[in-house]
């Protein structure tokens, strides 16, 4: 029987599965009524999968566009046509490079850059996701878009493999990365494994695998679940009283000094209960965005 359970688990995908199956296989071991993910992982890849149950979902959005970090192994010489190990092999060539070329290389990819999105993605082209063109053979031309790049270095390096350290911003593929340098490097290459190390605030040492919460009972699992007010961690906290709880708990905006339009607050009541997201809206009052139901 399905139960109210809120809060946060950061889950250690392991390969093999995608992450809604991930997301369904923790959902029934918690018994939630309601779940969702933070951003999904391919089915190779492996790591840090932030998983919402019952009200953080009202939350997940603050991670979409959160820092990610990776640990990413690529395969010299080999080019496929996903740019990961699940495509077909398009070309082959001889690796004749050390790791100061590789380390020359690697600046290209650093900073603000502009990178083309793969195929093998779920941005939609004309209600479609691309992956569904790919699958057909059919290739969408794509635009250039804007990502970052924090941080870019090399972990290992040896005769046809590399891995690399990514901590970039929303938007980015590592698969179009190793894809991208394979290509500068004039040998080609792809994304052989990908383990996701960090996102936002979040430590792939802080996860729970699936194995380890099977082997809980239901109260050792909850304890294991984070405070869906993590999830907004990044927003100033604001405490009201019981009269500004009560109208913010009533869908009402309120009026504070010193606040600015746009401007987005963690909330708490005067006893310190979590109660969602306010935004100060046009006319400078602070409103309701995101409430838990207490």
């Amino acid at each position: 029987m399905k139960r109210k359970v809120d809060g946060v688990l950061l889950l250690d995908k392991p390969a093999g599965l995608s992450s809604n199956i991930a997301l369904q296989k923790a959902k029934r071991l918690y018994r939630a009524e309601k779940a969702g993910h933070t951003g999904t992982l391919d089915p190779f890849a492996t790591g840090l999968l932030p998983l919402c149950l019952g009200e953080a979902t009202k939350f997940s959005q603050f991670l979409l566009d959160a820092d990610k970090e990776y640990l990413a192994e690529v395969k010299l010489g080999v080019r496929t046509s996903s740019g990961d190990p699940e495509g077909d092999v398009i070309a082959q060539r001889p690796v004749d490079i050390g790791q100061a070329d590789l380390l020359a290389a690697l600046p290209r990819f650093m900073g603000e850059i502009e990178q083309i999105p793969p195929m093998h993605s779920a941005l939609k082209h004309a209600g479609r996701p691309l992956y569904e063109y790919a699958r057909k053979g059919i290739e969408i031309e794509r635009k250039a878009r804007r990502v970052v790049v924090h941080e870019l270095a090399v972990e290992s390096f040896s005769g046809d493999r590399c891995t690399l350290r990514v901590h970039c911003g929303k938007g980015f593929y590592v698969r179009a990365l190793a894809d991208d340098l394979g290509e500068l490097l004039g040998c080609g290459a792809h994304l052989d494994g990908l383990r996701r190390t960090g996102v936002g605030p979040f430590r792939i040492e802080q996860a729970q695998t699936l194995e380890g919460l099977f082997e809980l009972d239901e109260t050792q699992r909850d304890d294991r679940l984070l405070p869906a007010d993590i999830l907004a961690g990044a927003l100033a906290q604001l405490p009201l009283d019981i009269e500004a709880t009560w109208q913010i708990s009533h869908g009402q905006a309120i009026w504070l000094p010193r606040l600015s339009v746009g401007q987005l607050f963690r909330l708490y009541a005067s006893d310190g209960c979590f109660l969602g997201v306010g935004e100060v809206n046009q006319e400078g009052r602070l409103a309701p965005k995101r409430l838990v139901v207490i």
